[in-house]
């Protein structure tokens, strides 16, 4: 098994997001401005509708909604991304997502992308 030492598992890496979105909730719910929202203002990753508007898509770095179509509200958001993340097997994306995040005292420097 091929693994590197003090590198964490994409179990744990995937557990580290989905408390994230958890909390993002809790501050929205608080009416304060989730990370991942904050992420995105800050050009980390953007998620946006599929050109047919009838999935979501993750893309890294500043994107914009194309003409005509509004920001993708956090809710539906966090409910797309939690399914994304608990049955991806790509590492790549669970990075991607994780880097939302990493002013989190949980935050690994390793999971930089």
């Amino acid at each position: 098994m091929d693994v590197e030492p003090n590198r964490l598992s994409d179990e744990d890496l995937r557990r580290f997001v989905l408390d994230r979105l958890a909390e993002d909730e809790e501050r929205l719910a608080r009416e304060e401005l989730p990370f991942l929202d904050e992420a995105e203002r800050r050009g980390r990753l953007h998620i946006l509708r599929s050109d047919d508007g009838e999935r979501l898509v993750l893309v890294p770095g500043t994107a914009h909604a194309q003409e005509g179509r509004g920001a993708v509200p956090f809710e539906e958001k966090a409910r797309w991304l939690r399914d994304e993340i608990e049955r991806t097997s790509d590492r790549s994306v669970l990075e991607l997502v994780a880097a939302a995040y990493d002013t989190h005292h949980g935050w690994q420097e390793e999971w930089r992308t």
